[in-house]
């Protein structure tokens, strides 16, 4: 990449924040089903940081604007003049107004109004026919702004720099209800009105909103569940540790600060597991396994609350900051919550995750701190920040004990809370607040090699799992032929076990022993949609033609990205399975999330030769 690269600055927006910053919006938005539109206005109060400043310029993304006014308490509005810029791929259309220097007497505030209407596809919306939800009763709407859809939906500073309070009313079709990342009031009459409030700044990417036949259900004194009727009381039971979480979380690395911490559960067209919407996850059904074998999922965006939605990365290149600190602290709510042999299983899968990954990755894209400038940040999300972050906290816990980390851990959540930094501030901070504090134990030109190198240092601490050493002596014994599917010793596994030995198999398998193992376990059948996903993998790599119609289901049925797209990837390695992948995300396309489509489309696009 040519230039230098500025550490500070966001290359994906276009907000001139150097001049202006928002640091509240009101909403007030009608939600059309029939025209699948959001249409109304939103009022930006707006702080001058450079005082001759008169340009003012918004993020958008096909966005219809009608008018921008300036409001002046006690006075008749003013219309401002306004431009929307070219559209651009990645970065939407910059919106241009023009705000005059305001005289003594209109006051210190700047409030800019938009009206303006979503576009008829808006990236950072799903708009579901009531086909495509659990009950098929109603339709349903959701939201995912990260990493910077909110622009589609409101037009604002997209960026995570800029953190700014909220209030919204949304009007709804009666009978349906409303929730939003902010002070949601479960037993809110459904009379087609619903009023927020989020006193504490969050980034745009955390801007939230859902619509649908949604209930509500407590599952202790600070968390609940919200979700269609059907699924309600599976999903309560499923994640009734929550609050067990939450308080094991306040006493690692301080008190919660968002008030309340409730789920969402969505329709299966959720592109992703989870989203950290403050004070109100959005959550993927597929992790209602029945066991809690997934609720992992849960302490990653619970973490969230301290790591991210507390202390945020400044630009997407920094989101290492926001996963694998989420990451790390996740494992240690597994951990304190179910214990120790789960959280080495959750560890070692992890690790392997990140082995496989950066084998496919380009050295570029090894790195923490990667340079995403004309890249999508969509594209540029991998196992690296997440999973390599995480490596790097947990070789950090090694090296400096656990007790010393924690103390060091909790201190930067207070030092930067409500703020968003980059990678160059944490590590300033590290080393001031650590390395030098300790010294003799890891340096700063050792970290500076996790963070903008390529792969792992070597000679690092690595985790381990005995159960999972224990499998993969079982394996072996069955791909030697000395024991039989059915002599394998599985009864007390639980899912992670078969997801390690599912993904520790080889990829080619003889159709003997992929009936083997299917007519032993039922793995086409199972009800564990993770299991399912890895077991659907090695169906299509060995052309094990039993379990294709049930491929065709779990493609037609979910919707998130990291687990569909690795399915047509695979499809597509073949003439016969690219034309498979392309007949069935054809008829699969019309319940994913604009987010899925393009993931899937990019992973479908035909190879440059």
């Amino acid at each position: 990449m040519s230039g230098q690269l500025d550490t500070t600055k966001d290359y994906h927006s276009y907000a001139n924040t150097d001049q202006f910053r928002v640091a509240h919006l009101d909403l007030d938005l009608d939600v059309n089903f029939v025209r699948q539109r959001l249409v109304g206005r939103v009022t930006l109060r707006i702080e001058r940081v450079l005082a001759a400043a008169t340009n003012l310029i918004l993020d958008t993304r096909d966005l219809e604007i009608s008018n921008v006014r300036l409001e002046v308490p006690g006075k008749e509005p003013i219309n401002l003049k306004f431009e929307v810029g070219v559209s651009d791929p990645i970065l939407g259309s910059p919106l241009s107004i023009n705000v005059p220097i305001l005289s003594r007497d209109q006051g210190d505030d700047i409030l800019i109004a938009i009206e303006y209407q979503t576009g008829k596809v808006a990236s950072g919306l799903q708009w579901l026919e009531p086909s495509q939800t659990a009950d098929k009763r109603f339709p349903f709407l959701f939201s995912q702004s990260q990493a910077h859809h909110a622009r589609s939906w409101i037009p604002l500073q997209d960026s995570p720099q800029v953190r700014f309070t909220y209030n919204a009313t949304i009007r709804t079709p009666r009978d349906l209800f409303a929730v939003m990342s902010a002070d949601n009031d479960p037993y809110a009459m459904r009379d087609g009105e619903f009023t927020f409030r989020m006193p504490q700044p969050i980034p745009s990417y955390l801007m939230a909103i859902a619509v649908g036949n949604i209930e509500f259900k407590p599952i202790g004194d600070r968390t609940g569940v919200y979700a269609e009727p059907s699924i309600l009381d599976a999903a309560a039971k499923e994640f009734e540790d929550t609050e067990k979480m939450l308080e094991q979380g306040e006493a690692l690395y301080g008190p919660y600060r968002w008030d309340r911490y409730d789920l969402l559960i969505l329709p299966p067209s959720f592109p992703f597991g989870g989203m950290e919407n403050p004070r109100l996850s959005f959550i993927t059904p597929m992790v209602i396994a029945g066991d809690k074998s997934l609720v992992s999922l849960i302490a990653h965006e619970l973490a969230h609350s301290w790591s991210g939605n507390l202390v945020t990365n400044a630009t997407w290149r920094d989101l290492w900051l926001n996963e694998g600190f989420t990451t790390y602290f996740q494992n240690r709510l597994m951990e304190a919550t179910y214990g120790v042999r789960r959280r080495d299983m959750e560890k070692m899968m992890n690790y392997n995750n990140l082995q496989r990954d950066l084998a496919r990755l380009p050295e570029d894209r090894q790195v923490l701190a990667v340079d995403l400038r004309n890249v999508d940040p969509d594209a540029g999300f991998s196992e690296v920040p997440y999973l390599k972050g995480e490596l790097l906290l947990d070789n950090l816990e090694q090296a400096f004990g656990r007790s010393r980390f924690d103390e060091f851990l909790k201190s930067y959540f207070n030092e930067f809370a409500f703020q968003s930094i980059t990678t160059e501030e944490f590590l300033e901070y590290l080393n001031a607040n650590l390395l030098e504090k300790y010294p003799g134990t890891i340096n700063a030109d050792q970290i500076e090699q996790w963070v903008y190198q390529p792969g792992v240092p070597d000679d690092i601490w690595i985790p381990y799992s005995a159960a999972f050493e224990r499998v993969d002596e079982q394996i072996n014994d069955w791909l030697n032929g000395a024991v039989p599917a059915s002599g394998l010793e599985t009864k007390q596994w639980s899912t992670h076990e078969w997801r390690h030995f599912l993904q520790s198999l080889p990829e080619e398998l003889s159709r003997q022993q992929m009936e083997d193992l299917d007519t032993t376990f039922g793995l086409t059948g199972i009800g564990n949609n993770y299991i399912l996903k890895d077991w659907l993998l090695h169906s299509i790599r060995n052309d094990y033609e039993p379990a294709y119609v049930r491929l065709e289901w779990y493609l037609n049925t979910f919707g998130r990205v990291i687990y569909v797209t690795p399915l047509y990837a695979e499809l597509a390695k073949t003439d016969r399975g690219r034309i498979m992948a392309e007949q069935i995300f054809e008829e699969a396309s019309a319940g994913y999330h604009p987010l899925t489509i393009a993931a899937v489309s990019r992973t479908l696009a035909p190879k440059e030769q």
